[in-house]
């Protein structure tokens, strides 16, 4: 059974690498729609495209601060705010708050999985190629798997 988000948060650091890949259109192309904080916005400190909109998280959840940074702290504070919502995470140490909490997470590479099964892309390796070329690391383990599960 598939699960559908009506709200799809993406933290800073998911943008920007989507970006220097040149495949932040893959956001929308799978979600339609993207949802970042203020924070978030100021991280990125760029234009961001129309199908991403901004919205605050509310100063009471703010306040949890979660000890990380500005950006993933305030995009799991406004997740709390919201029903049906999929967080895009890839830090560890946020990832394992956003769990601990109850918030539906994913990372980048489960992104690619998700466009290759919505056909949106053909293969999941061009794309681990090219973040290869970037300061962005994951472990080679983590690429195999992503490969395994893509059935590359």
């Amino acid at each position: 059974m598939q699960i559908e988000y009506d709200v799809i948060i993406a933290d800073t650091s998911r943008l920007i690498l989507l970006e220097k890949i040149q495949e932040l259109d893959l956001l929308r192309k799978i979600f339609e729609q993207v949802t970042i904080t203020d924070e978030i916005a100021r991280e990125f400190g760029g234009d961001l495209p129309d199908w991403v909109v901004v919205r605050s998280a509310s100063k009471k959840n703010l306040a949890y601060n979660f000890d990380l940074d500005p950006g993933e702290a305030s995009a799991i504070a406004l997740a709390l705010e919201l029903n049906s919502t999929l967080v895009i995470l890839d830090d560890y140490k946020a990832r394992k708050v956003a769990q601990r909490i109850g918030l539906d997470i994913s990372g980048t590479l489960g992104v690619f999985l998700k466009a290759k099964n919505l056909n949106v892309i053909q293969s999941v390796r061009p794309l681990l190629e090219k973040i290869q070329q970037t300061n962005f690391r994951y472990s080679q383990k983590i690429f195999d798997q992503i490969l395994l599960l893509a059935g590359e």
